[in-house]
């Protein structure tokens, strides 16, 4: 039985809280930055009441001091209140040696959140002793000193969500375009099936568009056609699992002829099926398909 999960990020400033909540959110919880403390109880409950399954991540921190200072006591009351384990609550604490936080406030030239004018090491001192008890409280304590964001992310996805989230971690959108409209501003990989015969220039054809069944097969009767697809599929065969333990969580494959309605598309198409039967999430967007090549018109 699902039990839902509520997480609580916190740490010292500057260990990786923002990067966190953002594995979080691709793990499909409900997430909610720099929540006040005193919010948390009836946060869950309205979590809770409107869908009973959600997952949620917040980040409560020391941006505000005062907001801050009752969650060790919050949380300890949940956990009291818990005891028929009805959901998880667990308690994420991102830490980092001071030379390291040091570093980083150089690096991205702000000011700590505590900052009173003695220093930024002082700073991170004060803070330390504000989060002693809520960190002896903390389900996992993650050090983020040698962790740059891709490593820190990977962590949180090791560790948290279901199987059917981590299922759709990383998706594939493939598309076909007219390169007469642009190429696609988000594309990963451009391929350029230009080379091949144009079905435009066959009458009977050039109304239809590379799904139907007559300019399907015209394409694929084209010199070269089969033999480009079988290059292309093994390169993405090849590096699909690359992308993927990479971190990305999208990557479009744009597939471009001229008008983006006839060669391209049933390039587009075919590598989405190929893609769907083995196992991969996929999406199949056809931008221009629906254009007119005389006057670039939606019809």
């Amino acid at each position: 039985m699902h039990k839902p999960e509520l997480v609580v990020i916190t740490g010292v400033s500057g260990a990786g809280k923002t990067v966190a909540m953002r594995a979080f959110e691709d793990l499909n919880y409900f997430t909610t930055d720099n929540l006040p403390a005193e919010m948390l109880p009836n946060y869950w409950a309205l979590m809770q009441k409107q869908d009973p399954t959600v997952n949620a991540a917040v980040v409560i921190d020391l941006r505000s001091e005062q907001i801050f200072a009752n969650l060790s006591q919050i949380v300890q009351n949940m956990l009291n209140q818990n005891q028929d384990q009805a959901y998880r609550l667990k308690i994420l604490f991102l830490d980092a040696s001071d030379g390291e936080l040091v570093a980083r406030y150089k690096e991205t030239r702000r000011h700590h959140p505590l900052s009173d004018g003695s220093g930024t090491l002082d700073d991170i001192k004060k803070e330390r002793n504000l989060l002693d008890d809520i960190k002896g409280l903390a389900t996992e304590v993650i050090d983020t000193s040698n962790f740059g964001p891709r490593e820190l992310r990977k962590t949180i996805l090791r560790n948290y969500g279901d199987q059917v989230a981590h299922s759709n971690l990383f998706k594939v959108q493939v598309m076909s375009f007219g390169f007469k409209y642009g190429a696609p501003l988000d594309a990963d990989l451009v391929i350029d099936v230009r080379f091949l015969d144009n079905p435009y220039y066959i009458p009977k054809l050039r109304n239809q568009t590379g799904i139907d069944d007559e300019v399907y097969k015209y394409v694929w009767k084209s010199d070269g056609a089969d033999e480009f697809y079988q290059k292309e599929l093994g390169v993405l065969e090849w590096s699909l699992p690359r992308y993927k333990a990479e971190g990305r969580s999208i990557l479009t494959i744009a597939f471009g002829c001229t008008g983006g309605q006839h060669r391209s598309v049933a390039f587009a198409h075919r590598t989405a099926k190929m893609l769907q039967d083995a196992g991969w999430p996929v999406t199949e967007y056809h931008r221009d398909m629906q254009r007119r090549k005389d006057n670039g018109q939606q019809v």
